[in-house]
Order: structure tokens, then C-alpha cells, then sequence
């Protein structure tokens, strides 16, 4: 792994666990065993690394929805697969890192918007019309109004003054609006598939 790869790397877990303002380059320096020498040969300073970071974070993500779609015999699997996917994900993130992308690290956080607008909006709105095509969703969902309310739900998981840190675990609150959600658009086969999706963990393995 080249020393590029390596910071990142090693950048992306400290931005996970801290956020991104409570992570330094003297941090990110420290945790590789790094001097701030080599780092600053590599990246010219620490937005860089946030930005970088978080378009080798994006491409992850994309490839794990694509492939985790792949797997799912319908779209209320699809929606069950990808929230157990999400809540590894959430699990693993500070609550600051939204406001620390909005607030300080404006490029990176328009990247991280045409990732939410592009790529993951499409998603939603193709598995809503498969499930309304497969009889899972009902008929006259307006998909358009409902595709957005999705995508802003993952939003709303990391808003501290909504959801406070020391009261709601991402986790929870990222469960319950999710299933929420589904068992809103299901129709009673949906509803029913959900229930029997629901008690299979195995099945996000």
C-alpha cells in the first residue's frame, strides 16, 4: 500500500470515530507513526485528505448498494438488506460528521450532496417502482415526494439537536424510521414479506 493509500486509510477511521473537526494532521500523523514531513509531501493539508478521503468512501459505498441490491429476490429484501447494511455503517460514525462536512469542508460536502441527489436518490426511486411493479409497494405512491422523504431520513439520523447523541443511538433512530417507512409503502403482502424478512439475520451476512 502506498503512503497516499495508507493515510487515507488510516484518515477515514479517525473521521469516523472523532468527526472530522475533532481529528488533526498531527492526529493523523500520530496514528500512522508518520511525520507531519511525509504527511504534508502527500496531501497539502487536512481538506484535502477529508476530500479524498470521501470520494474513496463514496466509490465503497456504491459498489457495496450495488452489490447488496443485487442479492435481493424483491424490493422489500432490497430495503431490509440495505438498512442492515446501513446500520453497520451508522453504527460506526460520529454524530458531528454531517455538520463538520456542511460547516468546514464546503467542496467535500457538494460532493457528498451529488452523491445523495445522484446516485443514492436513483436507487430509492428505481426499488420504489420495482416494488410497486412486484406488488409490494402500493400502486399509487408518489414516488417522487416519498423518494426524497427516504433520502432526507438519513440525514435527519445525525441531526444532534432532533436526535441528542446521549438520548438516541443512530442505530435506533435509523431502525425505526426505516421501518416506519417500509411498512408505510407495503401493501399487507409487503407487510408480511417485511415481517418474515425481519426475523432472518443471517439473510445481511
Amino acid at each position: 500500500m502506498d503512503v497516499k493509500a495508507r493515510i487515507l486509510q488510516q484518515a477515514e477511521v479517525l473521521f469516523l470515530r472523532n468527526g472530522i473537526k475533532g481529528v488533526s494532521m498531527d492526529d493523523i500523523a500520530a496514528a500512522l507513526s508518520m511525520s507531519k514531513k511525509t504527511l504534508y509531501k502527500a496531501f497539502a493539508n487536512k481538506d484535502e485528505i477529508v476530500q479524498a478521503a470521501m470520494t474513496s468512501h463514496l466509490h465503497k459505498v456504491q459498489g457495496d448498494c450495488v452489490r447488496i441490491g443485487e442479492r435481493a429476490a424483491n424490493a422489500v429484501q432490497k430495503m431490509v438488506l440495505l438498512s442492515r447494511w446501513a446500520d453497520s455503517q451508522f453504527s460506526e460514525v460520529h454524530p458531528s460528521i454531517i455538520h463538520d462536512l456542511r460547516k468546514f469542508h464546503p467542496v467535500t460536502w457538494a460532493l457528498f450532496r451529488e452523491h445523495q441527489y445522484t446516485f443514492i436518490l436513483a436507487q430509492i426511486i428505481h426499488n420504489l417502482r420495482r416494488g410497486i411493479a412486484e406488488g409490494v409497494f402500493r400502486a399509487n405512491l408518489d414516488v417522487g415526494v416519498l423518494a426524497r422523504l427516504h433520502l432526507g431520513q438519513a440525514e435527519l439520523v445525525f441531526d444532534p439537536e432532533l436526535y441528542p447523541p446521549e438520548q438516541f443511538t443512530t442505530t435506533r433512530i435509523h431502525q425505526t424510521l426505516d421501518e416506519h417507512f417500509l411498512l408505510g409503502i407495503a401493501t399487507p403482502h409487503g407487510q408480511q414479506l417485511f415481517a418474515e424478512y425481519r426475523h432472518q439475520p443471517e439473510m445481511a451476512r
